[in-house]
């Protein structure tokens, strides 16, 4: 390889200084890349850096100079790997950057949602407390996290990272095997046992063609009466609208959500028509303290600086 040419397709995406690769290269940003930029903005790149820029089989056949997607992400459900090992690109995401930081995301969501602070802070504003017979305003139910049981759906780095806080306030934590799994791993409890057992359920697992979808009105029923359900990890794990109606009807006490099925939600989205107290939607920020963007940043470039220097490291292809 000559000189290599490295784009940054979504640069607006990391707003955070990003390293300097210290290897020869050429260099080129853009804010943002559609659809149909994409190949426009990469016809000369060896190097493409891709937050959330999608590369689909017919992209990638379009793009014959390409050696490697280097993904400022840790999710990859927007590439297609299979097309990438075919044309021999190198696929590298960035892994263990946000573990503590998304796992803290998922703990203050949990919190609130079984102290049922949105609906506190709601009825304060609305003047409740003010024409209170008593001294404090009974709302909304109140529940403790010591002695209740949290389930996972992913044993990860941020899964493990949720536990390891989880038991630091008293909770029993239990981890779920896989959907539709003939066995049940040591360590782990069935699916179904997840859903019926857990006081709170968070979602730590990626999203592919398994997991699509993987809480929907089934398993929204079996959950525990007055459950609460986190996830900050896709979207598409959850069927919003199986969601929205469980809260609506009582079924769930909560559900707090960092993520949406599609992101920016331009054409709405369930869970921000719903406008429910026990509902908390935030806008896919889990990951974004500036620790770990800075340390995302430091392993993109060592992601690309180990590629040209021929070593294997976070690779995925």
């Amino acid at each position: 390889m000559t000189v290599p040419a490295i784009v940054f397709l979504d640069r607006d995406s990391l707003p955070v200084p990003v390293p300097v690769c210290k290897l020869p290269h050429t260099y080129r940003e853009y804010p943002a890349t559609s659809r149909e930029q994409i190949v426009a903005h990469c016809a000369d790149a060896d190097i493409v850096i891709t937050n959330k820029v999608p590369f689909d089989s017919a992209t990638l056949a379009a793009l014959p100079r390409l050696k490697m997607l280097a993904i400022a992400a840790t999710g990859y459900n927007h590439i297609d790997l299979e097309t990438c090992r075919r044309q021999n690109i190198a696929v590298a995401n960035i892994q263990h950057y946000g573990d503590s930081t998304v796992a803290e995301h998922a703990f203050m969501l949990m919190m609130a949602l079984m102290r049922n602070l949105p609906a506190y802070q709601r009825d304060v504003a609305a003047g409740v407390w003010q024409n209170a017979a008593q001294f404090c305003h009974f709302g909304a139910p109140i529940r403790d996290l010591q002695g209740a049981t949290l389930g996972i759906f992913g044993s990860g780095g941020i899964g493990q990272a949720m536990a390891a806080r989880a038991r630091a306030f008293g909770m029993r934590v239990q981890f779920g095997e896989r959907k539709g799994a003939e066995m049940v791993r040591d360590g782990y409890v069935s699916f179904d046992e997840l859903l019926a057992t857990s006081d709170v359920i968070s979602l730590h697992c990626p999203l592919n063609d398994s997991t699509r979808k993987l809480i929907g009105e089934r398993e929204l029923q079996k959950m525990k009466p007055g459950a609460v359900l986190v996830n900050t990890a896709r979207g598409g794990l959850v069927d919003e609208d199986a969601l929205v109606a469980a809260l609506k009807y009582g079924q769930l006490g909560g559900a707090g959500f960092d993520v949406l099925s599609v992101e920016p939600p331009r054409d709405g989205n369930p869970l921000l028509k719903a406008r429910l107290p026990h509902l908390i939607v935030t806008p896919h920020v889990g990951w974004a303290s500036r620790e770990a963007m800075d340390r995302l940043a430091a392993q993109l470039i060592a992601n690309i600086e180990a590629f040209l220097q021929g070593e294997r490291q976070h690779r995925l292809d």
